[in-house]
């Protein structure tokens, strides 16, 4: 039998309501499904995040592995093109995908060496620079979402956020990112980006010291990946550090950067906006900061 945690629930009811009660409910059926169609056999509890069910299995060599069970949509689609393009370069590595319900079969990690437990915050973050650098020399396979059509997106509905915002200090600073991703928009870049990079996305193993875990990616600058990186594990003090850090260890124009994490962060304020629910005043903090560095 298996169990679908009460928080999987509840988040998959809040992001996708209906269609997600529908996935929840056909979970139990769907990894018994793959379990059998994989020869797998399960090896430990399951694991779960805000989107995906996560079974540790075996397969019938004996060689351990994770199922995994979401919803198919804009940001887990390019989840198996992504893997097999990295194909282990810096990632978990793909073993098996199943395109009709997008499970996955993934090479085993160390979910108890997860990098958001690493105490050194810049070593953690230089961590992921490091990732960055490996995943991003891959160009982006065809069919992926573009930040060529993000950008132009993200400028079409600013106006109409920013009626929003009633404080002024607050409206300037939205206002300046957009002024920012429209010097750049012309030129969104054609690498594969991660998306979702932050420090609980990158664990431990055995052939690697970290992998990433979980893309939502999409084809793009390299400069708009950085943003997780600066937002989680937030520290106000050190979103300069971090910032210079990763733009030095991706050999990034550091402009270009400056300009595409400002893009982040109104890509986010939009969403918060949109769904009438308060500003993150950590990601504010990112923009004015960001927008005040210089070089």
């Amino acid at each position: 039998m298996i169990d679908v945690p009460e928080q999987l629930a509840a988040s998959q009811e809040r992001f996708n309501g209906a269609a997600g009660r529908a996935f929840v409910a056909r979970l139990p059926r769907l990894a018994e499904t793959f379990l059998d169609r994989w020869e797998l056999r399960p090896d430990g509890p399951s694991l779960y995040g805000v989107c995906a069910l996560v079974l540790p299995v075996r397969r019938a060599d004996g060689t351990p592995a994770v199922l995994k069970l979401q919803l198919v949509d804009d940001e887990t689609a390019g989840e198996p093109v992504a893997l097999r393009t990295w194909n282990g370069d810096g990632a978990v590595r793909l073993l098996g995908h199943d395109p009709a319900t997008g499970t996955l079969l993934l090479e085993r990690l160390d979910p108890s060496r997860s990098l958001s437990r690493v105490p050194d915050t810049r070593e953690a973050c230089l961590v992921i620079a490091r990732l960055l650098a490996r995943l991003t020399t891959h160009p982006a396979p065809p069919n992926l979402r573009r930040l060529g059509d993000i950008a132009p997106a993200l400028l079409e509905r600013t106006p109409p956020a920013l009626a929003r915002v009633p404080d002024p200090d607050t409206r300037r600073l939205l206002a300046d990112c957009a002024a920012a991703v429209r010097e750049v928009a012309d030129e969104p870049g054609d690498r594969l980006l991660h998306w979702d990079l932050h420090y609980d996305n990158v664990l431990g193993a055995d052939r690697a010291d970290w992998l990433a875990i979980d893309p939502k990616p999409l084809a793009g600058d390299p400069g708009f990946d950085l943003f997780p990186a600066l937002a989680n594990r937030f520290a106000p003090d050190e979103i300069l550090w971090r910032f210079d850090a990763l733009t030095d260890t991706l050999a990034l124009n550091r402009p270009r950067s400056r300009a595409w994490t400002l893009a982040r962060v109104l890509q986010t304020c939009l969403w918060h906006l949109e769904d009438e629910r308060p500003l993150g005043e950590d990601h504010l903090e990112i923009a004015r900061r960001v927008r005040g560095a210089r070089g």
